[in-house]
């Protein structure tokens, strides 16, 4: 198949990318920065591209069999339009372009009512600061990308992960409509549950939510990998 990654050169689209690229398909990483993107492929091709500009992101859709985005930005008090202008912008070049299969990942955070995914700590005190205080913008966008993603008649799937932590490789992870108890995911089984998206028709019209159970982090070792940068 012929791949498209949006934000490919984030910790998980790297990821997506590497994976895809391993399962035989041809990948076009888009990017802002492509001399500073690290794989290299025959079946490769990096693109610059900014889901802000519409014609580039038209360009770039056009020919794909699937589109894939695993934009991601860090938290912040400026108003944030990625996530939303984004979605806008790649679906509205494949609807030009009649590539019908798109696949985006959000997070378990904007919808706490899908189920619970720790303990009271993380329920009541930690998730809910995260959301309403240092990512308020971010997950308001998130909202809005959700909102648009979900009123299109393209054959889309959103992806909703919880907190993202590194691991070594792919894990026998949790996957299902909506919601998995898991309070983490890996981002290499974020990204295999998204390209699986490309090839598997299941979840088409549908928000899955993906989470691992072996090897996941305690609340405790989030903050210090993630939040402290230490590890």
């Amino acid at each position: 198949m012929d791949i498209v990654v949006f934000g490919a050169n984030g910790p998980t689209g790297r990821l997506l990318v590497g994976q895809a690229l391993a399962a035989g398909h041809a990948v076009t990483a888009v990017t802002r920065d492509p001399d500073g993107f690290p794989l290299s492929d025959a079946s490769l091709r990096v693109v610059e591209a900014d889901v802000h500009d519409t014609a580039a992101v038209a360009s770039v859709v056009r020919g794909a069999d699937a589109v894939l985005s695993a934009l991601g930005v860090p938290y912040g008090r400026q108003p944030i339009t990625v996530y939303s202008d984004g979605a806008t912008n790649i679906l509205n070049g494949m609807r030009a372009a009649g590539v019908r299969r798109f696949a985006c990942v959000s997070s378990s955070a904007i919808d706490p009512a899908a189920g619970p995914h720790g303990g009271f700590f993380f329920e009541r005190v930690l998730q809910p600061v995260i959301v309403n205080l240092f990512g308020k913008q971010l997950y308001t966008d998130m909202r809005r990308m959700e909102a648009i993603v979900t009123a299109s008649d393209l054959d889309w799937t959103i992806v909703r992960p919880s907190g993202l932590f590194d691991a070594s490789g792919v894990s026998e992870y949790d996957y299902a409509e909506r919601y998995t108890p898991g309070a983490f995911t890996s981002r290499a089984d974020l990204a295999d549950a998204l390209l699986r998206q490309a090839t598997e028709p299941e979840y088409v019209r549908t928000i899955v939510a993906v989470s691992t159970s072996a090897g996941a982090p305690t609340v405790r070792e989030l903050i210090v990998r993630e939040a402290l940068g230490k590890k």
